[in-house]
């Protein structure tokens, strides 16, 4: 003769005799708190409509009030894993809907029951009932930063005028850590450099007069790189890197209807790369523009650099190759050890 057990209200039907009845079915549903809820994949749609009972142990759960709306019962109790075990004999489903941490307790405990070979156990299923698309990790990131926006007294007062030296330092030591080829660097880096972009749009959505979001920063690259690879998203054809160039330049120029090859060109960027990319905008309009011919040191560099990129050698990565060799010099020298 079957028994009713009651935990937290809920009562939980089992059988005396574990070994009898079909021991019965457990599925652990999972969400992605990334995903608007409400918003399941068919297979949990179809697990929820035909469980015998649907248990979640968080009352605030964002699922719940879906899946009421929906039609599906859902108790919220959090029975211990026995409770739960008795609760599906006699070939019954029970769903957990999963909190936030994935029921950690309740998979324990599980998994000593079954160990202990005391019991027939149901059959056990994790279903992802939502999944994480590639990305979503960034709306974490957004959601930090609009809490550390509005309650860290430093970040709270920033601007874009007083961000602007660390955009400048985070991208060179991105580049440092590109050229010295450290992984792990390379990813910590990367990050602080998407923080900067995060931290300037959280910052442009207050303006009173052009506010603007992370989600209009991204949303107009996304229709840029759209249109400037008509060969991806249109009927262009592109098989070389060099044809590929020619549709971004071609799409470049009629965005910007630009009166001179120099327009956007930042004059505050190092020297050298500055007087290389002038070189490069001159040369690809086939523009054959004359260096000056007045002497000193910096024409002697302009003349340098404009070579450099002719020749397809990045100036200033070739000048930061060598002044590290210069440093290992140096320091050689300190150690008293001997210099070629």
């Amino acid at each position: 003769m079957g028994y009713v057990r009651i935990v937290n209200g809920t009562s939980f039907e089992g059988a005396q005799d574990p070994a009898g009845p079909h021991p019965g079915r457990v599925v652990l549903l999972t969400t992605s708190h990334r995903v608007a809820p409400g918003l399941l994949s068919w297979p949990a749609w179809q697990a929820l409509r035909t469980a015998d009972r649907v248990l979640c142990a968080d009352g605030a759960h964002p699922q719940l009030p879906y899946l009421r709306e929906a039609g599906i019962a859902v108790d919220e109790a959090a029975p211990t894993a026995e409770e739960l075990v008795d609760a599906c004999v006699g070939g019954h489903t029970v769903v957990v809907v999963a909190t936030g941490e994935g029921e950690p307790a309740l998979t324990d405990g599980l998994a000593r029951l079954a160990g202990s070979g005391r019991v027939r156990m149901p059959e056990l299923e994790l279903l992802p009932a939502s999944y994480d698309l590639p990305g979503a990790r960034l709306l974490d990131l957004v959601q930090v930063m609009d809490r550390i926006r509005a309650e860290c007294p430093w970040s709270s007062r920033q601007t874009h005028k007083g961000l602007a030296k660390y955009g400048i330092e985070e991208a060179y030591e991105l580049v440092e850590a590109i050229e010295d080829g450290d992984r792990d660097e390379l990813r910590e880096e990367l990050g602080d450099v998407l923080l900067q972009v995060v931290f300037h749009a959280r910052i442009a959505e207050e303006d009173i007069e052009e506010p603007f979001s992370i989600d209009d920063v991204a949303g107009g690259i996304v229709a840029k790189l759209i249109h400037r690879h008509p060969h991806v998203f249109g009927d262009a054809q592109a098989a070389t890197p060099e044809e590929v160039k020619e549709h971004w330049l071609r799409t470049k120029a009629q965005e910007k209807q630009r009166a001179s090859v120099t327009e956007g060109i930042p004059l505050h960027q190092p020297g050298l790369a500055l007087a290389a990319k002038l070189a490069s905008r001159a040369r690809t309009a086939g523009l054959d523009v004359p260096l000056p011919a007045t002497e000193g040191i910096g024409y002697e560099l302009l003349a340098l650099a404009a070579r450099a990129e002719a020749e397809g050698t990045d100036p200033e990565a070739a000048l930061r190759a060598a002044a590290r060799a210069y440093r290992d010099a140096i320091r050689a020298y300190e150690a008293g050890e001997p210099t070629t």
